[in-house]
């Protein structure tokens, strides 16, 4: 706990220090809710939400940000194995740093043994590549223990600040890496219809789906940049669960299958990230929901947006 107090202190004071004052205070008996959504208009910063719905009634759109708005990415390095995929996902993502616009913040932080801060959010490209390439490459695999919390930082800084925010993950972690033992499901010796014995994946799969769970009561998209793809039964279903962790969020994940695909598939990610729109719904929370459907519409342009959030506390405030 002591952790996740130092990261929402540290982050959250230095984004306020750059963004615009955040509105008013939401009233007593109302509600927010961040959406994430990207345009396919050939203007996406031209491309207002005109109508919102939640659970098929018509609901405010209070505020609208969009690519040209502040823009604090939280560079999440779960990096623990072979260095020949390493190298290219440094290189990569450091030239993508000097292209960032200049009202974008990054900050990063390390996955492995808890998540831990590195470089609290900053416009000094500099300093954030020097330290990704200092980063030592070992421990154990982080992503899965240390997402929701990355997403509760993010959650803190959409509540305080005028920015967008989103949580990219670059991670070379397999099932094997983790502290966890994915690969070895209980099994019932007695009983020779016990089904571990066939899906060996069962264990992985409950936990992704439960990570899936958590994960869908936070408002900040993830994205995943996984620098080995790999095909085996539990590296395939730990894999499934990561694309659903990310897109159930309004992010998406990246899979590597080979070295020459690390720099075209971090390319993707933040193209995606800097791309991406929030509409700020406001509401009437009523009564006890199991869950929000959204439906966004922009008038003469398609739009892709996150449709399903869980709610968490007191209507997900």
């Amino acid at each position: 706990m002591p952790m996740k107090r130092r990261l929402f202190l540290g982050t959250t004071a230095a984004v306020t220090a750059m963004a615009a004052p955040p509105p008013p205070a939401t009233p007593a008996d109302r509600a927010l809710l961040r959406v994430p959504y990207w345009s396919e208009a050939a203007d996406a910063a031209a491309t207002p939400v005109v109508q919102a719905m939640l659970n098929g009634a018509n609901v405010t759109v209070a505020r609208l940000l969009g690519p040209a708005d502040d823009l604090v990415l939280l560079l999440v390095l779960d990096l623990a194995g072979d260095l020949s995929r390493v190298d290219p996902a440094r290189d990569a993502i450091n030239a993508r740093l000097k292209q960032l616009p200049a009202n974008t913040m990054v900050g990063l932080l390390r996955a492995q043994d808890g998540l831990r801060v590195l470089e609290d959010p900053t416009a000094n490209r500099e300093s954030v590549a020097g330290r990704i390439q200092e980063l030592s490459v070992s421990g154990r695999a982080g992503l899965l223990d240390t997402m929701e919390t990355a997403l509760g930082v993010g959650d803190a800084m959409l509540t305080k600040a005028r920015v967008r925010v989103a949580v990219l993950y670059v991670s070379d972690s397999v099932v094997t890496n983790y502290r966890e033992d994915f690969a070895n499901p209980v099994v019932n010796s007695s009983d020779s219809r016990d089904m571990s014995r066939r899906f060996p994946e069962a264990l992985i799969k409950e936990r992704m789906q439960q990570i899936v769970t958590r994960v869908g009561r936070t408002q900040t998209p993830l994205f995943i940049v996984q620098l080995n793809y790999e095909n085996d039964r539990l590296n395939e279903a730990y894999q499934t669960g990561l694309i659903e962790a990310a897109t159930s969020t309004g992010g998406n994940a990246e899979f590597c299958r080979t070295l020459a695909e690390i720099p075209d598939a971090v390319g993707r990610a933040f193209d995606h990230v800097l791309a991406h729109s929030s509409a700020e719904l406001e509401f009437k929370p009523a009564g006890k929901v199991w869950q929000y459907d959204v439906q966004l519409r922009a008038k003469g342009a398609a739009l892709r947006h996150r449709t399903r959030f869980l709610p968490k506390g007191k209507e997900g405030r």
